[in-house]
């Protein structure tokens, strides 16, 4: 197969059919066994990589539907062959063969295109740079301590499952974007508490590292007990809560009872700001 893979997003871009010999990498996110009008078998193959994900339709008469019967859901595999951006059913692939990925493009898959590795690093650093600029001793340790402790797991979280920032690495790119957004708000309006905003952005939807949040080596978005009962909002000012009792816990914290306002008003005031920002 062609050793250059197309990405999906790339894919869904192109307006007609590309040339024979495309071909794509990805994950399989789920696999449904469908009939036809006239009860002919076919499956519904999910599949996912770093920017989107589309459905694979093997009939029964493809060379491959055997095959394709024995996937599993994260199963890495190369389809190549010529895709098609059909106006009623999305993206399509004709003439297609499949086989499994070797490590290395396995590795490569996971890392995802070039171009998208080196915005989500630059939105990342973006954060980094804004959560260093925060006044407030309070909330700059706050910050800290939680890109420290869950910088891994934040940068390989999806905005969402099927709307904004869909994919992994989606919800750096949304808080970056937010935040370059209200620190411009805070030119045109400087009474607004800077601070505050930037933090609130920051942790927003920080319950999506559990809501919505891929593994380590992989697309697939598993369904998380704690993310689906209690939801991102209540998990992520539960763990505000957390971060916030250990700074209680540093030498410094009774020191910062003489900033104004106090400390046991600004969790409060920052929970609320956490609160607009989610709506």
């Amino acid at each position: 197969m062609s050793s250059v893979p197309t990405a999906i997003e790339e894919l869904k871009r192109q307006a007609g059919v590309n040339q024979p010999g495309t071909t794509l990498h990805a994950q399989v996110e789920a696999i449904t066994a469908k009939q036809t009008r006239d009860q002919k078998p076919y499956l519904e193959v999910l599949v996912r990589d770093a920017t989107a994900n589309f459905t694979l339709r093997v009939w029964s008469d493809h060379p491959a539907y055997r095959t394709c019967t024995r996937l599993h859901s994260g199963a890495f595999i190369a389809i190549e062959g010529e895709f098609h951006v059909n106006p009623n059913f999305g993206l399509e692939a004709r003439n297609w063969t499949i086989e499994p990925l070797k490590t290395d493009e396995k590795s490569s898959l996971l890392a995802g295109p070039r171009d998208l590795q080196d915005k989500q690093k630059a939105d990342f650093e973006t954060i980094e740079t804004f959560a260093g600029s925060i006044r407030d001793p309070r909330l700059h340790r706050l910050s800290a301590l939680f890109l420290t402790e869950f910088g891994d797991r934040f940068r390989r979280a999806a905005g969402a499952r099927n709307h904004h920032h869909a994919r992994r690495g989606g919800l750096v790119e949304h808080v970056a974007q937010m935040m370059r957004s209200a620190n411009s708000l805070t030119t045109v309006y400087p009474t607004l508490n800077r601070d505050l905003l930037l933090t609130g952005i920051l942790f927003h939807d920080a319950g999506k590292m559990w809501e919505n949040c891929f593994g380590k080596e992989s697309f697939v978005m598993p369904y998380d007990v704690w993310g689906e009962l209690l939801g991102h909002i209540s998990i992520g000012v539960e763990l505000v809560n957390r971060l916030w009792y250990k700074l209680k816990e540093l030498p410094a914290f009774p020191d910062w009872n003489l900033l104004v306002p106090d400390s046991e008003a600004v969790l409060p005031h920052f929970a609320s700001v956490m609160e607009q920002n989610t709506g």
